[in-house]
């Protein structure tokens, strides 16, 4: 596990991505599957962007089995990594490996499907890390934030990068804040509108703005046709 003291000074994010093509099947009512596809590429575009502008990360890798998403994480200026495993934790600690090599001492973990996410929420997160650091003393931390759901995580930042495992998939959230207990980490559970709103079912398509589905689907076109 290395050092147990937390150290925020070289952030490293990763951005797991399953494929572009077939993702999102629950948005199947509402969009065909190239629709989805799109969508997806824009959102994770977007999401580069706005990490791209945020400018505290030393470094953002974008790990998938799918070939077509490389090229979409290098013109962003992100790290491509090609997933050799099958499964999202597995993903995630393959990212994890290539982050603490390139000397990450933080690991924030983002989905690719946060299409409200913006330079504020970032830092929000990021108070909410520095707040953990304060309370725990220099102790390792966890910094857990909910889906709108409650029941999942939006995001996970983790300091050192292995102080818990990844445990993304039913009932993350209680998983990932039991497991921070477990290891003694100093926690918070960040609750924030903005990182919490991910997009699964055709009813979130209802809840985003129209205008910026729209901005997703142009950035996702555009996204497709240079790939």
């Amino acid at each position: 596990m290395g050092s147990s003291r937390a150290d925020l000074s070289r952030l490293h994010v990763v951005v797991p991505v399953r494929t572009l093509a077939g993702g999102k099947a629950r948005l199947g009512e509402a969009l065909d599957a190239e629709e989805r596809e799109g969508l997806i590429a824009g959102m994770l575009r977007h999401e580069l962007g706005v990490l791209g502008r945020w400018g505290r990360a030393a470094a953002v890798h974008v790990v998938s089995p799918d070939p077509e998403v490389g090229p979409i994480a290098a013109l962003a200026g992100a790290r491509p990594l090609a997933q050799q495993s099958d499964g999202l934790n597995e993903a995630v600690r393959e990212a994890r490996l290539e982050a603490t090599e390139a000397g990450a001492t933080a690991l924030l973990i983002l989905p690719a499907d946060l299409p409200m996410l913006d330079t504020p929420s970032l830092d929000r997160l990021l108070d909410a890390a520095d707040a953990a650091l304060a309370a725990g003393g220099g102790a390792a931390l966890v910094v857990v934030a909910a889906a709108d759901a409650r029941d999942g995580t939006n995001a996970l930042l983790l300091s050192p990068p292995a102080v818990i495992e990844p445990r993304f998939g039913p009932a993350s959230l209680e998983a990932h804040v039991r497991a921070a207990r477990d290891a003694g980490a100093s926690l918070q559970l960040l609750v924030d509108p903005v990182i919490g709103f991910d997009l699964d079912t055709p009813a979130d398509l209802g809840r985003l703005e129209a205008a910026r589905l729209a901005e997703l689907e142009a950035l996702g076109a555009a996204v497709v046709t240079s790939v």
